[in-house]
């Protein structure tokens, strides 16, 4: 009887210890994977992120001579005059910009993402040469240039940028970052991130409509290629198209803002099946995409990017 009573206590014992360990081991299981911010999944290092990385568009990403990003410095303010040119309102994408005439001012949350070797070497809105090993960032209204403090939520990291381009247009996003400064803030491999980012005053700079004065001068790593600038866009004007038809995207005071702006049409529209240029009318120099055969297929055209852009384009015939 005792030797009876003796196995069923045994035998209980081992039954709820086994039911522990699967419990445990289903606890373990259950648990989602930790993923390092900087790493990524496969805990290789986000300098030299797999190709097929989830945050790179097709041809985007890293150099392959790309130097230590972690011993790249933020941007340090300074007091610089703003564009003349750049922080005049204008449309882009049907969506009209009033850009901010003075900093420090600004606090906004949403959503970043970044753009690397695509736009590497092409020029900004207010002329200067991205170069996405550098610690900048697009934004649609902080004035340019200006400096901006952008926290990542989810992990805590903050970096210093110097604001120099404008964007982003499409998808709801605040800011565009350099390939560099999203590096920093842990976020290359999923492409973008949720974000905090805070206008920085840096003394007192004029407002925009003054004398322009030159770029200020940002000296490059020394172990970082530029690309070589492009050449100038070629700009249509009224009469040179001989009568075809386009859709237009958007217009700008600016020549360089709309260089810019057509840059990341190419990116975002570069599979369509036609070109985008650029079109100069009544003082506005116009981002078109064409030409198309009739105004119907314009129309079509309009309809099916209007899902993709958030907007309808119209058609401009010249």
């Amino acid at each position: 009887m005792m030797k009876r009573e003796s196995l069923l206590v045994l035998s209980i014992a081992l039954a709820l210890g086994a039911c522990s360990t699967t419990q445990k081991a289903e606890k373990q299981q259950s648990a989602a994977p930790i993923v390092d911010a900087v790493a990524g999944p496969s805990g290789k290092s986000a300098s030299t992120p797999p190709a097929t990385g989830g945050g790179y568009l097709p041809g985007d990403g890293p150099g392959t001579d790309a130097p230590n990003l972690d011993n790249i410095p933020d941007a340090v303010p300074k007091a610089e005059p703003l564009h003349r040119y750049a922080n005049r309102p204008y449309t882009a994408l049907g969506k009209t910009y009033t850009p901010l005439q003075t900093t420090g001012n600004y606090k906004e949350r949403g959503i970043a993402s970044w753009y690397g070797k695509k736009f590497n070497g092409q020029r900004t809105s207010i002329g200067e040469t991205y170069n996405m090993y550098e610690m900048t960032a697009a934004h649609p209204t902080l004035p340019i240039p200006s400096y901006a403090r952008v926290t990542n939520v989810a992990n805590g990291k903050s970096v210093i940028v110097r604001i120099n381009d404008r964007g982003p247009f499409l998808h709801e996003r605040i800011m565009d970052l350099s390939y560099a400064a999203a590096y920093k803030l842990g976020f290359i491999n999923t492409g973008s991130a949720e974000v905090e980012v805070e206008s920085i005053a840096a003394g007192s700079a004029p407002a925009a409509g003054g004398v322009e004065t030159a770029a200020v001068k940002v000296e490059p790593l020394t172990v970082t290629p530029i690309a070589p600038v492009a050449a100038p866009i070629p700009v249509d004007t009224v009469g040179s198209s001989n009568g075809k038809i386009f859709l237009q995207l958007g217009a700008f005071k600016s020549a360089q803002g709309a260089e810019s702006f057509l840059a990341k049409m190419n990116a975002e529209l570069g599979d369509s099946g036609k070109q985008l240029k650029l079109y100069e009318k009544n003082g506005l120099t116009r981002v078109h995409l064409g030409p198309y055969a009739n105004e119907s297929e314009a129309r079509d055209a309009a309809s099916k990017l209007a899902s993709k852009l958030g907007f309808k384009p119209f058609v401009s015939l010249h």
